[in-house]
């Protein structure tokens, strides 16, 4: 079945304008989801919003949004003023710069989303995309829309773009503010390891092969129950024995990775990899 969009934009560069259409590049179908229920009769229960000051239950009718601008102090705001707040939104996606592939750290990727080109854009569209194909460099842009102004990144995708809203640089953690105690390797225990990562190393990423185990096991209980059996926990796993001695441990992983046969050592002749994006935080 054919994606739907969801909005339309324009890509701008220069004087050049490309119409696109944005379609969700993702499905929100991995978690499960549980209702809250009245025990008694298994009606749903529904949500309710206290004044914390007189305890009382607040009808929306008589809700406003606030900003509290200090501590205990809001200024609120009316319907038309919040449409008002909306109107910078022009769902125009301005390039700013082009950058090389692999420059932007994936730490800044929050959202995917792919564009196709609008009704009279394929030409520039196609264009845009075989340029930055041939170029290998990517599209660093301003996207404006529903009152806010995003952060994205555009990147070719067959024959199609990826827009990845990115977070900015004020939303990302320091690398630094995680405490690491270095330790010197020994040049066997290096050899060990990279072996040991060789053994189970891929030639290319390939997402089929990971199911959502969590998923199925869940569905399949929540069949069980339907079916009226009933469903227990499953005995708590016992724990691996802990080994010490990481040379060890290394060995006894790479004998047990013999046993079960190695697959062919993967070649690095893929994509560039990843860097860290310019003047991120250390």
């Amino acid at each position: 079945m054919a994606a739907r969009s969801i909005a339309t934009a324009s890509i701008s560069f220069g004087l050049v304008t490309v119409p696109v259409r944005i379609y969700p590049a993702t499905r929100a179908s991995a978690g499960l989801s549980f209702h809250l229920l009245h025990e008694k009769d298994h009606a749903r229960l529904k949500q309710q919003y206290v004044c914390e000051k007189d305890g009382l239950v607040v009808p929306r009718s008589e809700m406003a949004k606030g900003y509290e601008f200090a501590k205990g102090r809001y200024v609120t705001f009316t319907n038309e003023e919040l449409k008002a707040l909306d109107q910078k939104a022009t769902n125009g996606i301005e390039i700013a710069e082009f950058v090389p592939e692999g420059s932007v750290d994936p730490v800044y990727f929050e959202r995917a989303y792919y564009l196709g080109p609008e009704k009279n854009g394929a030409k520039a569209f196609s264009l845009l995309r075989r340029a930055m194909t041939e170029t290998r460099l990517l599209a660093v842009a301003k996207y404006a829309a529903r009152g806010k102004d995003y952060l994205v990144l555009l990147r070719p995708a067959d024959e199609r773009l990826e827009m990845i809203q990115l977070y900015n640089e004020d939303e990302i953690r320091p690398a630094s503010e995680v405490p690491v105690e270095t330790r010197a390797s020994s040049p066997a225990e290096v050899k060990l390891a990279t072996r040991l990562i060789e053994s189970i190393a891929s030639e290319e990423f390939d997402p089929g092969k990971y199911g959502n185990e969590v998923r199925r096991r869940i569905q399949k209980l929540i069949q069980a129950k339907v079916q009226g059996k009933d469903i227990t926990a499953p005995e708590p796993q016992k724990r691996k024995a802990q080994v010490v001695d990481l040379m060890e441990a290394l060995q006894a992983s790479l004998a047990r990775k013999g046993k079960a046969g190695s697959p062919a050592r993967a070649t690095r002749t893929h994509a560039a990899p990843l860097q860290r994006v310019a003047g991120r935080k250390k």
